[in-house]
């Protein structure tokens, strides 16, 4: 549908339409809805989330169908889902609504401890390791092959690389990338969240307080879920993170990797980034590298 427009007129027709005992709740659109959904407020406790694209629309039936097994299995909250509303001539994909979890995306400045902090995210990431993962989804392009071989975007990283020749050290970005590349995952497939990123950690009275946004979750390889290492994360708080996250050397590159990958194309305009993502992507690069060296 070319000119979608996703706003309240939109969110407010689905509700009445397909929801009818929701109609006469405010709606209002959440601070900060995210790229890949676009999430409303729907009276004081709710939330309507809804794919921004085609491509983003699988998510919706996996988090509807695993959520409600997984949340019973970890120690903060996560999304509940409560309705599942279906395409209309207004609106052409699946769509969800839940309840509100409160709280602040995770800036550094919100955070108490930011050691405490990465106890308690490691903590919540070993849970979600550990949860049955029977039947899960595998990595696929519902999740952007989170979870799955990094040589998917293999091709990608290189021609940033080229990009950006004389801008990084490519050739130690390459020896970072090819050390990712030549790991894998050893043992059984374990559940991931597949995009821990400040946005989908919710903060309150300076602590973590949810974990939100699953639909580039699966189950695989765990390492795309350390990127918040280098992403959030800085020196002491780091290796505490580091320290409480006990995995092997490989799945430590191959988290580097991942996080190269991602602060690559941003940095060299391969992702339709914001000025801010793309000025963090710098120092994520750097960081990496610096983390590489230390490590090797």
């Amino acid at each position: 549908m070319d000119g979608l427009v996703i706003d309240t007129k939109l969110v407010r027709g689905l509700i009445a339409t397909q929801f009818p005992k929701w109609s006469d709740l405010p709606i209002r659109p959440v601070e900060f809805g995210g790229w890949d959904n676009r999430t409303f407020h729907l009276g004081a406790s709710m939330t309507v989330r809804l794919p921004s694209a085609v491509h983003y629309a699988d998510q919706v039936a996996k988090e509807q169908r695993w959520l409600p097994i997984l949340a019973p299995q970890l120690p903060l909250p996560i999304p509940v889902p409560l309705a599942m509303g279906v395409p209309d001539k207004t609106y052409p994909w699946p769509w969800s609504v839940y309840e509100w979890r409160d709280g602040e995306t995770a800036l550094a400045e919100r955070i108490d401890d930011l050691n405490e902090f990465a106890i308690t995210l490691a903590s919540f990431l070993d849970a979600l390791q550990a949860a049955d993962a029977a039947g899960g989804p595998p990595p696929g392009s519902h999740n952007f092959f989170r979870g799955g071989s990094l040589k998917v975007y293999d091709a990608q990283t290189r021609e940033a690389l080229m990009r950006l020749d004389g801008q990084v050290d490519t050739q130690l970005a390459t020896k970072v990338w090819d050390a990712a590349l030549s790991t894998s995952w050893q043992r059984p497939p374990v559940w991931f969240h597949g995009d821990v990123a400040y946005g989908n950690l919710l903060v309150r009275n300076g602590r973590l307080n949810a974990v939100i946004d699953f639909g580039t979750s699966g189950v695989g390889d765990p390492a795309c879920d350390l990127a918040i290492a280098w992403h959030l994360f800085e020196g002491q708080s780091r290796e505490v993170f580091r320290k409480a996250r006990p995995l092997d050397p490989g799945t430590w590159a191959r988290g580097r990797g991942w996080t190269l990958w991602k602060a690559l194309i941003v940095a060299a305009g391969m992702a339709g980034a914001s000025p801010v993502d793309v000025k963090k992507s710098w120092q994520v690069i750097d960081d990496v590298l610096a983390d590489h060296l230390a490590w090797v």
